[in-house]
Formats: C-alpha cells, structure tokens, sequence
C-alpha cells in the first residue's frame, strides 16, 4: 500500500436518514456517508462502497457531483468516482480479454479505514488484487489505486479506467435549478498532460480540474454503458451520459474499437507476479473560474499547451505553439511524419507550418525530460477559401436534385447528401431531412446559399437562383411568407404513384403527413430562408450583373417579409433565441444603410421587444429542448444591441459554460451538443458532438464579445476555436457533414450533410482576421499572417472570408461588402493611421467596387478615411476596385 496519506483528511462520519433512499440501493447509501475536508475542497464517500457522492469547493454550495440525484443513482451499472474498470489476460498470449468492473455487481469493500478499501469484494475473483484511497495533495483531493498481480505468471492489463461521474443530469430539473446545479465536463485527451476540466453551466463561479498523478496518462476517452432508468434518462436529451478517464486501452482498440485510429496510440502493461502498479488522480478547484483552468493545470506540475489560432489550421497559414511546463523538452514526434513541422522560435514557443499536402488529423508527441508524454491534436485543412469553393461546387453539382416528376416538388434544388453511399437522400422518415426544411433539410442549401455571399461564383448563382424561383418561393414558402416544416412527407394517399423505401419504418411522429409537413409554426425553419435571400442580396448589391432573376432590393425584401413574418402570433418558438439569427441583425443593419426606414423601423420593435423579455428572465435561452446551447446566440446578440449589459454578460458566461478550449482540434470551441444526429445525423445516438453548428454559431458571441473587450484574450481563444470548426468539416472533395463523431468506436465525420448550414452561417459571419495583444506571445494574428518591423505590424488575411480585419489594441472593426481586405498595416506606438489593402477575390468574379465599414468596438480611436476621391456610402466608403490592389488611408479622429 502507499503512505497513509488519508490521515491527513479531517474524516467525518455521517448516517442519513433511511426515508431518504429512494429506490434501489446497491451503492449502501442508506449506511451514510463519510465527511472529508481538505484545504481546497470538500467532499463526500458513500461509506459502504467509499465512492466519491459529493465534491464542493471549500466554502461553496457548489457541487459538482449530483448529490442531490444519488438516491436515483445507486443501482448497480452506475458509475461514480471512485469505480475502476479493466481488462487483463495471461502475458504473450492472444486469449480473449478478462473484465472487471467494480459497478457491476457491488458489494462492500473491505475498509482499511473510512478513506481506504480493498475492492477484491465488489471485482470478479482474479489474479489482480486492488486496493483504493482518497488523499489530500497539497489541499486536493486525490484518488489513488493500487494494483497488485497475485498470480503466479505474468499479466497484461489492456484497459484501464476511472469512471467519471459529473453533475450533468438535466432530468428533471427546471431552467433555473441546471443553470444552479449543474455543470459540464469536456475532456483533453492529452496523455500525461490530460485532464477533465468541469465549470458550472452558468459560466461563473470556480470551474475543476481533474488531472493525473504519477503516470496516469488520459490516453482514451470512453463513453460508459449504463442501463436507461426514467428517473434519470441516461443517454437522452436530458442527459448525456458519463466517461471514463483510460489510462490503457489496447483491449478495447482492438476489439470495439478495430479499425478506427484512436486519439492517441492504444496500449497496455505487463505485471510481473507480485508486481505492484500505482495510478492516481487528482481534483483541483480553479478559483478564477474558466480563465483560471490553464493555470491551474500547471500548478499542478501538469505540462500546459495553448495554440494560436487554435488546433485547425488551413494549410497556407502557419500556427504558434505555446509550452509550459516544470520541465524541458526532450522530443517532439509528429504523426503523419511530414504533415507538420514545428521549429522553436523563442523559450517555450514553437512555429507550426503545415505541409501543402497534409490534410485531416495531426498527433504531435511531446516528451520531456522528467519522462511526462504530452499529446497535442491538430486538423489541417485546405486554405480556407479553398475548402469554402469547394464547398460550393459539391453543393451545387453532387447535391443538385433536378428531378423535374418529383411529386414534392423539390427540383432543382441543393439537398442532403449521404457521402458514404454517394447519393442525395429524396427519402428519411424524418420527413424533414428529406423536405428542404428545418437544420437538417435546409442545411444544404443554406450553406451554399451564404458560400455566394462571401466567395460568389456565376455558375452557382444561376442555379441557386432557379432554386428560390422553382422551389423556395414556389413550395418551401407560401405567398404571405409563411414557411413550411417540409415539402416532402409520408402521405401514401396524397402521392399515390410514389415509391415509398419500405424497409424504412414510416410509423414514428418524425413521419409527417401532408398536413403536419406543410405547417409553418416553427420560427426555426424561417431563419434559414430568410438568410438565403439575405445571402442574395449581398450578392447583388456587390456584383449585381451575377443576378438575372431579381434585383438585390427584390432579395433584401424577401429576407425582410420572411423575419416579420416569423414574428407573428401563430409561429412558435420566436419569443427564443433562434439559429442564426445574427443575420436579422444583419438584414437590419443593411435596411439602415439602404435608408429603408419604415421597415428598419418595424424589425427594430419586433427585435426589442424580444429583447427586453430577455432581460428581464433569469434564464433568458429558452429553446425546443430541456437544455439547449442554441438560444445564446440571438440573445446575446440583441440584448447587446439595444444595450441591456446584463443580460449580455450573463449570455457570455452561459456560453464560456458549455464553450472549452483545450489543445485539441476537437473539442476546442467545440460547444455542447450531443442529441443533434437524432434528427439530423446519418449514425443516431447521442453522443459528445464535435463542432456541429453549435461551434460556429456560439462563437459569433464570444469573437463579439472579445471585440468589445480585446484584452480578455480568453475570449478570441475559445471563439476562433469555434468559428474554425465549420471548415473541418469540410472533407476534400467539398462534402461538409453536420458533425465528427467523438466515441472512441467510431472517431469519424458523419454520413450526411444534414444539419451542418447553420455552422457555416457561423463561419460565414464570424470568420475575420483578429490581430490580437497576448501576454505571453506578444502580438499575434487569429486567421492572419503577422509581421511586425521595428514598431510596423502587417497583418495579411488568411481566414475563410477574408473580408472582415479586428486590430484589438486599436479597438477597430474593419469591413468590406466585396473582393477581399488583403492587407492591414499599422504602427503599433502612434495609432493615429491604418493602411487598408483591398482586392479583388482570386478565381472570383471582379467587383467594381467594396463599401468599406469602419467601427470602433472599443476604446475611444475614430478612423476614418482620408484618401481622396473615395465618397461615402451605405454608412461607409465606396472604394474602386480595378485588377489591381487598392489602397485606402485610415485617420484617427478622436
């Protein structure tokens, strides 16, 4: 056994009240619990099995574990901190694998004390002898494991787990108590320099960090099996499910896991007879909350990793690397060898060039010299423009339905597409995924609609333009602007003559009739159609001669009537924060600079309206869902405009709840999401989504809120990470699927586009080139190529749009309407004047022209433009563009 450390624990031993066990009571619950205080923690063990039940920071009510849900919690099957999961067979042989699981089947440990047991009782009988206590480590809490080989012969452990159990169970609980209660947990698979890192789902207060002691490396991430009990719904909307930290996982790599290529390599250990292997994890309380995790982290001795602009990086942009750690470097491997080559610029600080071939996942090894393995996790895409024409052109050849005897009336148009099968999906039983409606059947031509307002193509306007002329405007919306939940649906006696899959089971509620498809009460569907014509407009007021069914007025006021139209009594939902709905805002910002003021006028009531509930609910993110991460982003973005401070601030720390950056492509940015492939995905389970629409559009709050605030450089982080989601999905050929799937038995895009438009309404007006003042790395460009010169930086835009440029210390927001701002340059010590490079897109149609926006989101600077023979328009400038570049002066005025 290890030092007794557990003596120096203040141990309290406490007996609950026998009625207050409800259900079964296989986890001894009824025999009381047992007290432990450590400097920086307090917490609670089921005396009987010596599981972790509560776990509060020190003088907090807070808990991170669901204590108050333990009753409902203690069958057997459900896992608590504390459990241990393995897998072990005779060493040199390819027998089948032995499990154990302390959860299974559980009976009383055998205690050595209150804080520490021998779990042989509650484990299959074996050659693995385990024993279990809970520690103080310097003022944390610490778990810790021994395992002792009995046997006489060798043994090889290939899976090795520690169940985590988290405060996540929205089941029955209202808004108010998840936003009181509850908190999330987000993984960084990072070996030795791995943690979990926990914060409450209202973003404030002291978020946890669950980090490794000794040489216990997160090598694996496993979603845990439990059986589904109402009381507690695991795996539903309500309830995501729980994980377990895998410090070996060869046994499951090659079994559940055969085929797929895990996070980081799969391994196991061999225990020589009588040899004793030590394990342990440790809780730590990060008072700062979200922005006090990495440090944190490092003051556990854990090696810390922070990327700039994140862990997605296009092939044409090169990436920094920060490290810091008790220790030096001693290797760095990169796998696929050549995908990435990282050269040490300063102390600590890396430069990470992508290879122009590589694409797709990167795993950089870190070793260092106290023998900690540290594992950081990149995805390389195309350029970002590249990936966004790419898009475009699979979305408007393999994804263009022309099917004229459609009985639905779906042709021409963009629609779902199963990559795997190489096929348009014209059938599902979710009626909509099929009917060019809702996330997961508009998705597609959504996307491609948005791809025209920011990187426009004349082959691809002319179809998307007979899409809304044959079936926008024609079928999917009514005359007085009314949008329908789908245009396909399951209605034998409607379209007798059509050939309905019979293997599919038409029988559910997601297989609406006629009637039930072709209601328009669901204020969701009506953002997507609105942003489309929105899309348009942009199009033709920047290139007008690309248009030939309307004008750009005709699209400006379709996008007006579809948003009032939703607003209107008899569609449900639009007193809540919608799905992209920052394209009201820019709709209502371009109805001000087109002078439309009578309907600006109207959008602006309807907009405050909303707004001002908002403000004056404790829990403004009402959505279709219990517990939803959408409703954020309108919320934020009008409680904003019409200058309700509160209620803004209070929508930010929503988002930084479910919002985590860590050094992983993955789940950097990566926003909660876990029901979505139910309804909108190929593989339907729930399941930890990466980057779904929920990165992209979460992140127009964040990369917002930073612009307000530039030196909250916590805020850029996890923001970028989130807006950069939407192009990995993005696939080599231009297929975007909706999600990646994060179970370790599946590690891959999902099938079907489904529901990934509204991630690119994210990308698309998000995505900008952020020059950034860092503490530790000095002045640093999110989507940009940065040089500075004595005190001139130039900054070149490398982000997917290349048409937006924020210099934070200068507080400036600039954007264009056309072509593409190649360039800003700036004095860092005088900031009376900035150099505005404009150009014509690349392999694009040529604007006569950009109206160029100037707007200071902080500070008090004023700029504006100096150049003569540059006039005013549209609340902005109209700058010439030729073939070549154009130049443009910025004063400050203040």
């Amino acid at each position: 056994m290890w030092l007794p450390r557990f003596l120096r624990l203040t141990v309290v031993i406490l007996v609950v009240n026998l009625g207050a066990v409800l259900g079964q009571d296989d986890l001894g619950i009824a025999q009381g619990y047992v007290d432990l205080k450590t400097a920086n923690l307090n917490a609670k063990l089921v005396g009987k099995s010596q599981v972790l039940a509560s776990l509060k920071p020190a003088g907090s009510d807070f808990d991170f574990l669901p204590f108050d849900y333990l009753s409902r919690r203690a069958r057997n099957g459900q896992y608590h901190w504390g459990d241990i999961t393995f897998r072990y067979r005779q060493a040199g042989t390819s027998s089948a694998w032995v499990d154990g699981d302390s959860a299974l089947a559980r009976q009383p440990v055998t205690a050595y004390s209150n804080t520490s047991a021998n779990l042989t009782p509650t484990l299959p009988s074996g050659p693995l002898n385990i024993t279990r206590q809970w520690t103080d480590v310097d003022g944390d809490l610490a778990l810790e494991f021994s395992i002792q080989n009995t046997g006489s012969s060798s043994i090889e452990i290939g899976s090795l787990g520690f169940p985590a159990e988290f405060n996540s169970i929205f089941t029955d609980r209202t808004a108010t108590e998840m936003e009181a209660l509850c908190s999330l947990s987000d993984p960084y698979i990072g070996m030795h320099a791995g943690y979990i890192r926990v914060t409450p789902t209202r973003g404030t207060g002291a978020a946890l960090v669950v980090t490794a002691l000794g040489d216990t490396p997160l090598e694996a991430y496993r979603n845990l099996d439990e059986d589904y009990y109402d009381d507690t719904a695991y795996e539903s909307q309500t309830f995501e499910g729980f994980y377990e930290w895998q410090v070996l996982s060869k046994a499951w790599a090659e079994k559940e896991w055969a085929g797929r290529k895990p996070w980081n390599a799969a391994s196991s250990k061999i225990v020589q007879p009588g040899e004793t292997m030590q394990f342990g994890l440790r809780f730590s309380v990060a008072v700062d909350g979200v922005r006090g995790i990495d440090g944190t982290i490092q003051g556990t001795g854990t090696p810390v990793a922070r990327g700039v602009p994140g862990y997605i990086v296009p092939q044409d942009l090169t990436a920094q690397l920060l490290l810091k750690a008790d220790t030096t470097v001693s290797s760095i491997i990169v796998d696929p060898e050549d995908a990435l080559v990282l050269e040490s610029s300063k102390s600590d600080i890396y430069t990470v060039t992508p290879s122009k071939t590589a694409w797709g996942r990167v795993r950089v090894t870190i070793a260092y010299t106290d023998g900690k393995i540290q594992t950081v996790h990149y995805y390389i895409t195309k350029p970002a423009t590249e990936a966004v024409s790419d898009l475009g052109s699979f979305s408007t050849t393999e994804q263009w339905f022309t099917d004229k005897s459609d009985p639905f009336g779906r042709a021409p148009s963009v629609m779902t597409y199963d990559y795997e099968e190489k096929t348009i999906v014209t059938q599902d039983e979710r009626a909509w995924v099929a009917g060019l409606s809702d996330e997961a059947g508009a998705g597609s031509f959504l996307a491609a609609a948005m791809k025209q307002s920011i990187r426009p193509d004349a082959q691809e306007v002319i179809k998307l333009e007979s899409f809304i002329d044959g079936v926008l405007w024609k079928t999917i919306q009514t005359a007085d602007y009314s949008v329908r939940k789908s245009i396909f649906f399951y209605d034998p006696s409607v379209v007798p003559g059509y050939a309905y899959n019979k293997t599919f089971d038409w029988t559910s509620w997601t297989s609406w009739n006629r009637a039930s498809a072709y209601a328009v009460d669901r204020a969701y569907d009506y953002v997507h159609v609105a942003a489309t014509y929105w899309a348009f407009y942009r199009v033709g007021r920047a290139y007008p001669d690309l248009l030939s069914s309307h004008t750009w007025d005709w699209y400006l006021n379709q996008s007006y009537r579809t948003v009032v139209r939703s607003m209107q009594s008899d569609v449900g939902y639009n007193r809540v924060g919608l799905m992209g709905e920052t394209v009201f805002g820019e709709l209502l910002q371009d109805l001000i600079r087109e002078n439309l003021t009578s309907e600006a006028d109207t959008l602006t009531k309807a907009m405050k309206s909303r707004a001002a509930q908002w403000n004056s609910e404790e829990i403004p993110f009402g959505s279709e869902m219990a517990w939803d991460s959408t409703g954020q982003e309108g919320v934020y973005y009008w409680t904003k405009y019409f200058g309700y401070a509160d209620a803004a601030l209070k929508t930010v720390n929503s988002v930084l709840g479910y919002m985590p950056t860590v050094p992983h492509w993955g789940w950097n940015g990566n926003a909660r999401r876990y029901w979505d492939n139910i309804y909108g995905g190929k593989l339907r389970r729930i399941e930890r989504q990466i980057h779904h629409y929920g990165s992209g559009l979460n992140a127009l709050v964040l990369l917002s809120a930073f612009r307000s605030n530039p030196s909250d450089t916590y805020l850029i982080q996890t923001g970028y990470g989130g807006t950069s989601g939407p192009i990995s999905s993005i696939n080599q050929d231009g297929f975007a699927a909706a999600s990646f799937h994060s179970w370790p038995d599946t590690l891959k895009w999902d099938g079907i586009s489904g529901d990934y438009g509204p991630n690119f309404v994210g990308l698309a007006l998000g995505s900008g080139t952020y020059v950034v003042q860092d503490n530790d790395l000095g002045l640093v460009a999110y989507g940009g190529s940065l040089t500075v010169d004595g005190t001139v930086a130039r900054v070149e835009t490398r982000d997917a749009v290349r048409r937006k440029v924020f210099v934070g210390p200068l507080g400036v927001l600039i954007s264009v309407d056309a072509g593409i701002i190649q360039e800003v340059v700036y004095d860092t010590k005088d900031h009376g004047s900035l150099s505005i490079t404009l150009a014509q897109l690349n392999n694009g149609p040529s604007a006569a022209a950009a109206v160029l926006w100037v707007e200071t989101t902080s500070g008090s600077n004023s700029y504006k433009v100096r150049t003569s023979g540059i006039d005013q328009l549209r609340g902005g400038w109209r700058v010439p563009l030729g073939q070549k570049s154009a130049t443009v002066q910025l004063q400050n005025v203040a």
